[in-house]
Formats: C-alpha cells, sequence, structure tokens
C-alpha cells in the first residue's frame, strides 16, 4: 500500500481518470459499432461528424492512439460513402 501523501493522491487521481477514459472510450466504441451497422446513409451523414469529433477528442487525451483514430475514421467514411 502507499506510504506517501503523494503517492496516495496519485492512486485516487489515477483511479478517476481511468474511469472517465473508461467511460467515454466505451462511449465512442458504441457510437462506431451504430454508424457501422446503420444502413440509412442520411442517418449514417448525421451521425459521422459526432463520431469523428469523439474520435479526435479521444486521440488528442491519449486515450486511443491518434492512428487508430485515424484508421477508424478512414473506415466509417468509406462505409458512409458506400451507403
Amino acid at each position: 500500500m502507499a506510504n506517501h501523501k503523494s503517492s496516495e493522491k496519485r492512486i485516487r487521481q489515477t483511479a478517476t481518470k481511468r474511469a472517465h477514459n473508461r467511460l467515454y472510450h466505451k462511449t465512442t466504441r458504441n457510437a462506431v459499432k451504430a454508424l457501422r451497422n446503420t444502413t440509412d446513409k442520411s442517418a449514417a451523414e448525421a451521425l459521422l461528424p459526432k463520431v469523428t469529433a469523439m474520435l479526435d477528442k479521444l486521440s488528442k487525451h491519449n486515450v486511443i492512439h491518434k492512428n487508430k483514430a485515424a484508421n477508424l475514421k478512414s473506415a466509417m467514411q468509406l462505409h458512409v460513402n458506400s451507403l
């Protein structure tokens, strides 16, 4: 267990950040899945900017790697264009 006040604080901060990151990462994954399963072009075009913004925000805060966000965005754009 932690022996210093600073390490106890760091443990609390890490737990809070981990919970926050897990929530937003899971929310984004669900949004990506919803977009992939969409067959309606107008609905997909409406959803694409929101999901893209979510991915950009996650990559900006290092929750996911920037290349992973770019690959997901590219694949989603191709999917929307193919509808």
